[in-house]
């Protein structure tokens, strides 16, 4: 035994040394040359955790996702109860869209974490991004007695309650962020979100001296700019507030990487690739129903409509779901490397539908928590509808459409969180808008009859016959409750989290007006591309 310790530590400092080396490899970016060192580590050392981890991690550089799964799966196994395994167990199955899996592993790392307020906090953010706040929020509740006043916790504290419905208590954690973060804009932001501001009750003096005092970078200030933009609109104070959104989007966007014209050119070489001929031609696909897509520009009513449908007693949602997307784009990328010659769309030509919308009904269907008939409201899969179709024929896609200034506005108005970047630019918002009209008006011409549009204007002022209209299209029979959305108690995690718990409403309508001098390069675009009202 004396002789074979110096061994067993000349062997493990061995071990060490290699992980180091193959963790060193990924993060250069050199994910080929990790996993030949990590194949080797597997083979002289293959039930130890760390090994199995870095296994995991090579997979997930190399594209391989499944494979990665059963590694951290057999980490976890060789190393029980070790948190971090867990946690990172969990997020491999939310990246291979199994929330129910997922969720149990969190259930299983909050039985080891105890008052570990870091831990509590990362099991909180699992059930965040498996679209359960309510979940999350005990869980971040008590990470924040252990953790007292942590900024970061507190903004994820504020947006659990926020997309649950508790206005107040979100307040409550953001004042406390403040207090130790003064210059958080996103915590500002959030907060002037949170309501429609008074004059008895805004955030306008606050904001103006905090923009007075200055922010560390651009991000921040063009945050803020947006939070006094909204609470000046709020207050009835248009020429100050579109002064103020003006400064904030072309901040936004100056300090932005995205390329507008590589994604509209994506878009269109869908709609060249999805011809009528192609429409028209058989292929198998998954015939299960119960998947109804609501697709469109974003903040055109498509989360009121989700509203609605979801107080019917047959109807759940599953939320913003990126599953068709990711689902399509990794079948397209096998089929593009068995067929290099092709492009990325002629080669989605040559991806197994059925299989698509199998996969994408699993996934979809637990998201929505089992119900036989779910909400997919994801509004960019209006880029896949010819797709959806082929995948999944018995689905029901209904496409909202709204006035495109009043469309393009309140896109312009938003601050999104990491999405619709072509939404800080005049030019950039109208060519996108074109873009989208152009393909939402293929769809209809080489799928007619498969999509229902729906009118945002006829939605808020004729709300009963749309809703007949609209279950009539689902198979569903009617039920008063969808005339009542602000009395849909689930949670909301869209940028209209605040809207949804009002009654229907029409003080939407034509609101870009008050600001027809300072839209017109907009409107003057749109209608160089022949886009001037609703159709």
């Amino acid at each position: 035994m004396d002789q074979a310790q110096p061994n067993e530590r000349g062997a493990d400092s061995s071990r060490q040394e290699l992980l180091a080396q193959a963790f060193n490899l990924l993060q250069q970016g050199r994910a080929t040359e990790a996993a030949h060192l990590s194949d080797a580590l597997l083979a002289a050392h293959p039930g130890d955790a760390e090994v199995l981890f870095l296994a995991s991690e090579t997979r997930l550089e190399t594209e391989d996702p499944e494979s990665a799964l059963g590694f951290i799966c057999a980490a976890v196994e060789a190393a029980p109860g070790q948190l971090p395994l867990l946690l990172k167990k969990a997020d491999n199955l939310i990246m291979l869209r199994r929330r129910v899996d997922a969720r149990q592993v969190a259930v299983e790392a909050t039985a080891v974490a105890g008052d570990d307020g870091r831990a509590l906090w990362m099991i909180g953010k699992i059930y965040s991004r498996c679209d359960d706040p309510a979940a999350a929020l005990p869980l971040y509740l008590h990470a924040q007695r252990m953790l007292a006043s942590h900024p970061v916790l507190l903004h994820d504290l504020a947006m659990a309650r926020f997309f649950t419905g508790d206005i107040e208590g979100a307040e409550q954690d953001l004042e406390a962020l403040l207090a130790a973060a003064p210059m958080s804009a996103h915590a500002l932001y959030l907060r002037s979100t949170l309501r429609r501001q008074t004059e008895a009750h805004n955030h306008v003096e606050d904001l103006q001296q905090r923009l007075a005092t200055g922010f560390a970078d651009a991000a921040g200030r063009a945050t803020c700019l947006f939070a006094l933009a909204k609470e000046l609109e709020d207050l009835g104070q248009s020429e100050e507030s579109f002064a103020a959104l003006s400064q904030a989007s072309a901040l936004k966007r100056q300090h932005m990487n995205y390329d507008a014209a590589a994604e509209r050119e994506s878009i269109d070489s869908i709609r060249a690739g999805y011809t009528k001929e192609v429409m028209q031609a058989e292929v198998p696909g998954h015939g299960e129903a119960g998947a109804i897509f609501i697709v469109g520009m974003p903040r055109t009513g498509t989360t009121l409509l989700e509203r609605m449908l979801g107080r019917h007693s047959e109807v759940n949602s599953a939320g913003e779901l990126l599953d068709f997307g990711q689902l399509l784009a990794a079948a397209s990328r096998k089929a593009h490397a068995a067929h290099p010659e092709s492009s990325m769309v002629e080669a989605s030509l040559k991806i197994d539908f059925a299989s698509l919308g199998r996969d994408y009904m699993i996934a979809a269907r637990e998201a929505a928590g089992g119900s036989q008939v779910f909400i997919d409201k994801m509004p960019v899969n209006y880029i896949y509808c010819g797709l959806i179709r082929k995948a999944l024929p018995k689905a029901r896609i209904i496409h909202l459409v709204r006035d495109p200034m009043d469309s393009c506005y309140a896109i312009y108005k938003t601050l999104f969180n990491q999405a619709y970047p072509f939404s800080y630019d005049f030019d950039e918002l109208a060519d996108y808008y074109a873009t989208y009209h152009r393909m939402m008006r293929h769809w209809h011409q080489v799928m007619p009859g498969d999509i229902l549009d729906v009118h945002y204007e006829d939605l808020v002022t004729d709300t009963e016959a749309q809703a007949h209209r609209i279950l009539e299209w689902c198979g569903l029979v009617w039920q008063g409750a969808v005339l009542s959305p602000s009395d849909n108690d689930t949670p909301s995690t869209t940028a209209s989290a605040a809207q949804v718990r009002e009654p229907v409403y029409t003080s939407s309508l034509g609101k870009w007006r008050k600001y027809e001098a300072q839209l017109a390069p907009l409107s003057d675009r749109l209608a160089a591309a022949g886009i001037v009202g609703v159709e």
